[in-house]
């Protein structure tokens, strides 16, 4: 698949289970990775994921687990029996269960002789901004917060970070070349912003130094998905040697 096609991980944000096999058959060779969230999982449950694995596409799961090592550590587990090749936690809950997370979900894909999954933490929601932050008691700015939160994650072991665009910068100069960025809020220049407040265009994005991009509305709502999902795929094209 070229390159520009492998960076786009497109967001399946849909109501039924067909709508969701009818979506990954559609755009399967014009994008890199399904990513399945939260609403998905808790209306289908992890069949779906392996449904979706079974098409040949990657899964990236994003869950965003927070809780005490113990748990979220066995939900890690869970979460890589099912093939997903991403699978994710909030950095928030801090470096033993991002640990934990790491440890078992690539023990328990190892021991289904599956591919190890990357495990990658969310730093800061893209629908937060600085106003917020501190409402929620996070000191310093989005970036700030989001750097310290990815420094946090590449020490705890893990194999890389959701962020926003803004801070993709940053965290690649803080966290090196092999660490994994993926990216949400991205906006080609004639999207609506929705509920996302630190966006960026898909070039940008690719430009600082992102590695995935999450697209999802910019895709699925347009008239003509596999159009939109090429033409994002251009511009992500366009824009690597300029990294």
């Amino acid at each position: 698949m070229p390159d520009g096609k492998r960076r786009i991980a497109v967001a399946l944000d849909l109501a039924g289970r067909s709508d969701f096999l009818a979506a990954a058959r559609l755009l399967r060779d014009e994008v890199g990775t399904f990513k399945l969230g939260l609403e998905a999982f808790t209306a289908h449950g992890p069949d779906l994921v392996r449904e979706l694995v079974s098409l040949g596409a990657p899964v990236f799961l994003d869950l965003k687990l927070h809780d005490i090592p113990n748990t979220v550590g066995a939900a890690a587990a869970a979460a890589a029996r099912t093939g997903a090749s991403i699978l994710n936690v909030h950095a928030s809950g801090g470096r033993d269960m991002m640990r934990a997370a790491g440890e078992r979900a690539r023990e328990a894909a190892a021991a289904a002789g599956l591919p190890l999954p990357k495990v990658i933490a969310v730093t800061i929601l893209t629908s937060l901004d600085a106003g917020s932050l501190r409402e929620v008691g996070f000191a310093g700015s989005p970036e700030d917060a989001a750097v310290r939160l990815a420094a946090l994650a590449l020490a705890s072991g893990l194999d890389g970070v959701v962020c926003s665009p803004r801070e993709v910068a940053s965290i690649r100069a803080a966290c090196g070349a092999g660490f994994l960025l993926v990216v949400p809020g991205i906006r080609p220049g004639d999207s609506a912003a929705g509920d996302q407040k630190r966006i960026a265009d898909p070039g940008s994005a690719i430009r600082a130094g992102a590695d995935l991009l999450v697209v999802g509305r910019p895709i699925l709502g347009a008239a003509d998905p596999v159009g939109a999902a090429r033409a994002i795929a251009a511009e992500i094209t366009e824009a690597l040697p300029g990294r």
